[in-house]
């Protein structure tokens, strides 16, 4: 039988103080978390978690949170090819986040078919955004950034073409990803998901117009950076999110993420902005209400 220890390193983390006010998880996986809907739903309502953004991250991935927005309303849902699924299907490699695992034909086809699927679960009315899509420096080789950054494009346009938010994964890419937002011309709504800039690229998002969305990595402690370009970002354009199952905040690094620990985040960020958590949670219902156009 594990240790007593070892139990409390993998086990959910307990429920936090409810917030005040409602807050949105402005990013989420419920299809990667072990609790049902209906579970990760309650818990979250019950410590002020009203709504949720539910995340697509392949074709898969992306009907199943469109399904699942239909079915509850506190449910919200974005679609899109993850930036490294692009390249997995191109090259005709595993399929990579969904559950099937079977290979695929790959090649240019392969992905308009697959950009075709997203561009038509875009325009349904529980879809509010097009992502996560952009660039990931640190996953792909040069071999697929090609297939990334015509990817990113194609999602730009199908978002601007059907109104919706543009949902950003910005890993190891900021200056390549600033570049393709200008040359294409960001949506009217830009959000870029995990934060991971600095305070220099915050004040230059600020410039733009786009949304900052914060998860628990910006409690951890070498995250400086975060919390430096939390302090720059004006209040009308932070948003908060968990990205769980990942991500989970300090104190409980290392365990399951899930959107009811959203107010472990609203209380690090207050904290690194110098505000009341009811200040700050009023701004960030707002925020993601106006992002999300819901």
């Amino acid at each position: 039988m594990p240790s007593q220890d070892k139990q409390d390193k993998t086990a959910a983390p307990p429920l936090p103080e409810p917030l005040r006010v409602p807050v949105a998880d402005s990013h989420t996986h419920l299809d990667m978390q072990s609790a049902t809907v209906e579970e990760a739903l309650a818990r979250a309502a019950s410590v002020g978690v009203a709504t949720v953004v539910q995340v697509g991250c392949d074709v898969a991935g992306s009907r199943w949170a469109a399904e699942t927005a239909a079915a509850y309303a506190s449910v919200h849902a974005a679609v899109a090819l993850h930036p490294n699924e692009a390249p997995r299907i191109v090259h005709g490699d595993p399929d990579g986040w969904s559950r099937q695992g079977a290979r695929r034909p790959g090649g240019d086809a392969a992905l308009d078919d697959a950009l075709a699927e997203i561009d038509r679960l875009a325009a349904l009315p529980q879809v509010k955004a097009v992502g996560e899509t952009g660039l990931d420096h640190f996953r792909t080789g040069a071999e697929g950034m090609a297939a990334q950054e015509r990817s990113f494009r194609a999602h730009i346009e199908i978002a601007k073409r059907h109104g919706k938010a543009l949902v950003i994964h910005d890993r190891d890419a900021h200056a390549d990803v600033l570049r393709v937002l200008k040359e294409e011309g960001a949506p009217e709504r830009t959000v870029f998901h995990c934060y991971s800039g600095d305070a220099d690229m915050a004040e230059l998002c600020a410039r733009e117009g786009y949304f900052m969305s914060f998860a628990g990595n910006v409690t951890f402690k070498n995250a400086q950076n975060l919390r430096d370009a939390l302090v720059v970002a004006p209040p009308e354009l932070v948003l908060v999110e968990t990205d769980a199952p990942f991500l989970t905040p300090a104190p409980y690094r290392g365990r399951p993420n899930a959107p009811y620990l959203i107010p472990v985040t609203v209380r690090a960020m207050a904290a690194v902005r110098g505000t009341d958590e009811d200040t700050l949670a009023t701004a960030l219902g707002a925020n993601t209400a106006r992002a999300f156009g819901y």
